[in-house]
């Protein structure tokens, strides 16, 4: 399973992380890690999150990319996820 690392610069809205979550979800990314952070300006924030699947990783930026209050994506981190077996 693949691991993703992404940096999402959205505007500061009560709803944006609820409906990052959705998208998500919906598009079919198990959500490992979230953190967010509010711009020194209070109009932006920064929400990094760490997903994983087996999807390729275009199809969820861009479907956030066409969130109305996201407006910048960067993909700081991809590696393969391994399982161990025993």
């Amino acid at each position: 399973m693949r691991q993703y690392r992404l940096n999402i610069e959205a505007r500061c809205r009560p709803e944006i992380l609820e409906r990052i979550l959705r998208v998500t979800r919906h598009r079919g990314f198990q959500v490992n890690a979230i953190s967010m952070n509010q711009r020194s300006d209070g109009n932006n924030v920064s929400i990094e999150i760490t997903v994983n699947s087996q999807r390729p990783l275009n199809i969820l930026c861009s479907q956030l990319m066409k969130l109305v209050d996201v407006f910048d994506i960067k993909i700081k981190q991809q590696a393969v996820k391994q399982s161990i077996v025993m």
